[in-house]
């Protein structure tokens, strides 16, 4: 199969990590992939972005910088256009991002089966954390190219419940969680009993985060505990200033954003992995890591996260509405090396159990665009595909 791979994604950073994964998933699997996307994207390296988008976004009125976003869908458009003229493919597959719309179109224009890829209602996410200029045009927007798509491989129930109100036909909807390369992570070694026990955070770290209550909480325990968090975040320099304010700061350690081929090494050094929050509609990247490196987790209790472990099974799950209790989930596993170890080797399990991986996510889009493009050349109807999990 031919699959032109459409995107607006200017940084390196998590949105990227799917994008290069799928697209590696789709040429494992044998198929061919083009990928048209912004050029900077290309040559942009891990954590880092274009800086003509960065100033745009500085500098303009959140509307102007919103009319500019849309003013790119012609550049994007010709870009497709040729794309799709030279490469013929049978499948156009667009990770969704707000205000483009030129994938939708083109598909139309050429009679394609258009498949979109839907990690978060991003107007309802702008406006609560970024601000925006242009809310009804925005959600008309993001109306149109949901309704566009043939297929919405939307990443939580939650999210697939957002793009159905807004008229998207059930049928067409298909809940597939992240995933990870399982291949990437080593078995854990056994543990050493003398080892100070490493908690450890991955991500992009935000006040509400709650992290401050974990360092907190190292303080209080003494000697022992030690956390690991590795990326940046508006969150970082106030929990610096706290651990030196608690005088744990020697068990605090920052280690910033870490490349891709680092994760897996820095990982296997994490004896708890923690999830302090999550959004309703996300399917957090980190989750599937921790699983796949063995790690016992700790996550907050709520529908999304339900959807890929469970509690005291594969994962120590706490009430994200209650302040304390995260560090209760982790002061038990701190006590219970037994408990950590099972619940590792369960998350590790689950992955293979429950394909939660790229190349299970892949395999699941190949099989839906094979029975789409079936039923366009004999008119007979296609069977639907099975969602993950």
């Amino acid at each position: 199969m031919r699959i032109l791979y459409s995107h607006r994604i200017q940084s390196h950073d998590g949105q990227s990590v799917h994008i290069d994964e799928m697209v590696a998933a789709f040429r494992e699997a044998g198929h061919e992939v083009k990928v048209v996307g912004p050029s900077f994207y290309a040559s942009a390296g891990f954590g880092t972005e274009s800086r003509a988008v960065a100033l745009v976004r500085r500098l303009l009125p959140a509307a102007l910088a919103e009319l500019a976003e849309l003013a790119y869908n012609v550049p994007a458009w010709r870009r497709l256009a040729r794309a799709a003229s030279s490469f013929h493919p049978d499948l156009i597959y667009e990770r969704y991002n707000l205000y483009y719309l030129a994938g939708a179109w083109i598909a139309r224009r050429r009679h394609l089966p258009f498949y979109l890829e839907v990690n978060a209602p991003l107007a309802d996410e702008r406006a609560r954390f970024g601000g925006i200029g242009l809310g009804r045009l925005a959600r008309a927007a993001e109306r149109f190219v949901w309704r566009a798509a043939d297929r919405v491989f939307a990443v939580t129930g939650d999210l697939g419940r957002r793009i159905a109100a807004v008229g998207v036909p059930g049928e067409r909807i298909h809940i597939t969680p992240n995933g990870v390369d399982p291949s990437r992570f080593p078995p854990r070694p056994p543990p050493r009993e003398d080892e100070e026990l490493v908690l450890g955070f991955i991500g992009f770290a935000r006040p509400w985060h709650g992290l401050d209550t974990v360092i907190r909480g190292i303080a209080e325990s003494g000697t022992g505990l030690s956390l690991v968090v590795a990326g940046e975040g508006p969150a970082c320099a106030d929990l610096h200033i706290l651990a030196h304010l608690l005088g744990c700061a020697e068990r605090v350690r920052f280690v910033g954003l870490t490349p891709r081929d680092a994760v897996p090494s820095l990982l296997a050094g994490f004896d708890i992995a923690l999830q302090p929050r999550a959004l309703a509609y996300a399917s957090p990247l980190k989750l599937f890591e921790y699983m796949a490196a063995g790690s016992a987790i700790v996550a907050p209790d709520q529908p999304n996260i339900r959807e890929i472990v469970a509690h005291a099974q594969t994962a120590l799950l706490f009430d994200p509405a209650s302040p304390e209790a995260m560090w209760q989930a982790i002061a038990r596993l701190a006590r219970d090396a037994p408990l950590r170890r099972r619940l590792g080797e369960a998350a590790r399990a689950e992955i293979l159990r429950r394909d939660f991986t790229w190349r299970g996510n892949a395999a699941r889009v190949v099989a839906a665009a094979e029975a789409d493009i079936a039923r366009r050349a004999d008119g007979a109807p296609a069977a639907l595909p099975a969602s993950a999990g």
